[in-house]
This record gives structure tokens, C-alpha cells and sequence, in this order.
């Protein structure tokens, strides 16, 4: 696990996705890789002759449809190398090591688990090229690649800023715990004040389970502070974060399967919607 894999599409979001992954490199001393996936759709269509359209001159046209596809998946093929070389230059120019650039076909999510024996951390925008709509605040794919990935997933605002403080949701959780533990071990956010919080009753219990993981933090040189909150969870720590000024929400990321989430909503979902900083989300 070696490389900050950073997803570059040409969205809006390309520019803060590359500010991020270039401080996430420069923070982890990781090589950075610039990921340009081409989706299968603008491969050219090999549609069936035989289907009678009921048009003359069938054989023609069809000869006409095949080399439009072709010419789509060249020009689609072509923006993605400008697009990767653009987003190399930003990098460069703001001062940062030269990353290496990597142009695949077929489904995103399915190149990012070939990816991922080398992947140490993967960087994706909120919004991709394929979720422009006003309605959709988070594109699938981004969704998708957090549920199959076993990497943490920085996902970046629309605009970049230094992280200088985090916000780290707990609730004493297997997976909160294996959080902790990425947190101690990374230089990724080294340095930074931590904001350890829990939404529940403030019980001498949940007092004493925050105090044992700020003393793991505490003894991984970090500065940590907690709080317990009430409420429901997503406006509780969205509020304290707000609150506080806190430039990154950290949290581990869908804990419950896809059946008990459509019954009783996902909290991770609600977050990657409604958060307005940078999310890194813990696997």
C-alpha cells in the first residue's frame, strides 16, 4: 500500500481533487497516481446488422453509426489524456512532486480494486463528470467505491483548503476503534488538533470510552480533545463542526448492510451529502 490514487474526470471538482491529493502526497511522503477511467459506454457499439431497421440502404448507415462511435470513443480517449496532462501541470506548479498519470478503460470501481494491493489512499470529488444535475449531490460512483473499497477515501469540497483541524466521530464501534488505529499510525494528519466526539447520553461510560481513545491519540502525539453530544448524529456533528470551524469531518463509513440502511437510512450517505468540507472516510 504505497500510492494516493486521485480520480480526475474533467468535472468541476478536478482541480480540488487535485489540491487535496497533492497535499494527502505530500503529507503521507506517497507517490501520487492521477487516475483518468474512460467508461465502457464510449467504447464503440457493435450493434447487430441483421436487425432489420426498415430502411434502405441499411448497410451504409450502419457502416455511418459505427465510425460516429468510433470518432466519440477517440475524442472521449483524447480529453482524457489532456485532461490527465492538465491536472499533472496544476500539481507541478503549485510546488508539489510530479505524479504519475494513468489512462484506463471499462468501470471505475472495478479498476479501483485492481488498484487497490497498492492503493494507501483514494481521493474522489463529491460531484463526478456523470452527476452535473443540480438534484444530485453525490455521484454513484463515488458511493460505489466507498462501498467496495477496504482503502480510506478522502473526498474533497469544491474547493481546497489546508486541513488544520479534525472533527473525528466515535462511538466505540469495532470499526470506530480500527479508526483510531489508521489515525495513530498515519502521518496524514500529524500535527493536527482532533475533535473526538460521540452522539449519545453522556454517561460516566461513554466518558470513560472517550477518555481511553484521546489517550491512544494523546500517545500518538496528537493533541485531542472530546465531547459527547446529543441529538441526531448528522445535524449533532455537522453542528459542532460548524461550531468549531473544523476543516475535516473523519468517520468510518457504512457500518450496516444495504437491507438494514434502506430501512433505517444511511448515515454515511447523509453525511457525503451534506458535508461541506473535506470527509475522510475510515475503512
Amino acid at each position: 500500500m504505497t500510492h494516493i490514487i486521485a480520480c480526475i474526470d474533467g468535472s468541476p471538482s478536478t482541480p480540488s481533487v487535485c489540491d487535496h491529493a497533492a497535499w494527502a502526497s505530500q503529507q503521507l511522503g506517497a507517490p501520487l497516481i492521477l487516475l483518468h477511467v474512460l467508461d465502457r459506454t464510449l467504447d464503440p457499439q457493435n450493434s447487430d446488422p441483421t436487425v432489420d431497421i426498415g430502411l434502405d440502404g441499411r448497410e451504409q448507415l450502419m457502416e455511418e453509426l459505427a465510425r460516429l462511435d468510433e470518432e466519440r470513443a477517440r475524442l472521449a480517449r483524447e480529453q482524457g489524456q489532456l485532461t490527465l496532462k492538465a491536472a499533472r501541470q496544476r500539481i507541478i506548479e503549485a510546488g508539489y512532486q510530479e505524479p504519475q498519470l494513468m489512462h484506463r478503460h471499462g468501470s471505475l470501481v472495478e479498476t479501483l480494486q485492481e488498484l487497490e494491493s497498492d492503493m494507501r489512499l483514494l481521493v474522489m470529488g463529491k460531484r463526478g463528470d456523470g452527476s452535473l444535475r443540480p438534484s444530485q449531490v453525490i455521484g454513484s460512483h463515488l458511493e460505489n467505491a466507498i462501498r467496495s473499497m477496504r482503502r480510506p477515501v478522502l473526498v474533497t469540497p469544491s474547493v481546497f483548503r489546508i486541513p488544520r483541524s479534525v472533527l473525528l466521530a466515535y462511538d466505540g464501534s469495532s470499526t470506530a476503534e480500527k479508526g483510531i488505529d489508521m489515525i495513530c499510525q498515519s502521518p496524514l494528519l500529524r500535527g493536527l488538533p482532533i475533535h473526538l466526539v460521540m452522539i449519545g447520553a453522556d454517561t460516566g461510560n461513554h466518558r470513560q470510552v472517550l477518555a481511553a481513545a484521546a489517550t491512544r491519540l494523546a500517545d500518538a502525539g496528537y493533541q485531542a480533545q472530546v465531547a459527547v453530544l446529543s441529538g441526531e448524529v448528522e445535524d449533532a456533528l455537522l453542528g459542532y463542526q460548524q461550531e468549531h470551524q473544523l476543516d475535516l469531518l473523519a468517520m468510518g463509513a457504512y457500518g450496516h448492510s444495504r437491507i438494514r440502511e434502506f430501512f433505517i437510512g444511511s448515515t454515511t450517505t447523509t453525511m457525503l451529502r451534506r458535508c461541506q468540507t473535506a470527509l475522510l472516510m475510515l475503512r
